[in-house]
């Protein structure tokens, strides 16, 4: 609904894999343990990312209810979507919310040519007036995510020079040719997928980089990812009323330094209202592997035109 196509039902077909390979754990024990007032950890018994991150977070808000803050870290799970649903998940209850996760080596490192750390992306929501649009960052530490270049690829679409390098570490618009990514504004987007690697990897017992298991090649492994998300109560602060109204008053005057200027997360809910509207554009190979997989399970396929 929010455009962010590489994140959206493009991956259902890919969950369905690692479902019927037990690589996703379709019922999985989750156990969280409160390991201070404002810190727990959830293990995620290699469950579907979505739903580990979804407790993770009702966690930390609960904790934020009562300690101001709540933090959590995450291990053992598998891709958890779009990371901006959990910081989104926190602004719904009045609060503030941060979310990271990681991924396997998808990235050159800045002045590197071989893939290191992960797209390893970073969400920041704030709460305002309008309950359903939040101020909220969501992005990754990479120019492009990695799906979106997947996508490319089974699209055979030309890609513009300079989001990925091919296996000798040079720039190519060709999706096949690219072997991974470049980060954004160079060092800097490699100095933060590095803190984001720490923070979701090593901070919760969880592997980093190159030593982890590849989304897309070892379908038969389990992921093993690590996340982190916040929630920190605005009432503890400046309080919720000011933060709510302050995010909506914020949002108001940048608008009146240009006729194209938006808010963090605004071109989501512009591409919502669209959506609603028209419907979800879906490719003709997503189409094909909803078809493929409409056959294997037995249930009517979709009907194009």
């Amino acid at each position: 609904m929010w455009g962010i196509d590489s994140h959206g039902i493009a991956r259902v077909t890919h969950y369905l894999t690692r479902l019927e390979n037990g690589t996703i754990n379709k019922t999985p024990k989750l156990g969280f343990t409160k390991t201070a007032g404002a810190t727990g950890q959830m293990e995620g018994d290699d469950g579907h990312g979505i739903v580990i991150m979804t407790a993770a977070t009702n966690h930390a808000i609960g904790m934020a209810r009562e300690a101001g803050v709540g933090v959590v870290g995450v291990s053992n799970s598998s891709h958890c979507g779009a990371i901006g649903l959990y910081s989104r998940q926190v602004t719904d209850a009045g609060m503030v919310g941060i979310s990271f996760t990681h991924a396997d080596a998808l990235v050159v490192p800045a002045g590197g040519y071989k893939p290191f750390f992960g797209t390893n992306p970073i969400s920041i929501a704030f709460p305002t007036e309008n309950n359903d649009e939040p101020i909220c960052l969501d992005m990754a530490t990479s120019i492009v995510p990695w799906n979106y270049m997947m996508n490319a690829k089974r699209e055979k679409t030309v890609v513009p020079l300079g989001l990925g390098v091919d296996k000798d570490g040079k720039d190519s618009t060709n999706a096949d040719e690219i072997v991974a990514l470049k980060p954004i504004a160079d060092y800097k987007g490699y100095a933060l997928a590095f803190m984001i690697d720490m923070l979701c990897g090593p901070l919760n017992g969880m592997n980093f980089g190159p030593n982890m298991t590849s989304m897309y090649k070892d379908l038969h492994k389990k992921r093993k990812l690590g996340s982190l998300v916040l929630a920190i109560d605005p009432a503890r602060f400046g309080g919720r009323d000011t933060i709510r109204m302050a995010g909506t008053a914020i949002i108001n005057q940048v608008r009146t330094h240009g006729d194209n200027v938006l808010f963090p997360g605004q071109p989501e809910y512009i591409k919502k209202q669209e959506r609603l509207k028209n419907g979800i554009p879906v490719s003709e190979a997503v189409l094909q592997d909803f078809h493929n997989w409409s056959v294997k399970l037995g249930v009517e396929p979709i009907q194009t035109k």
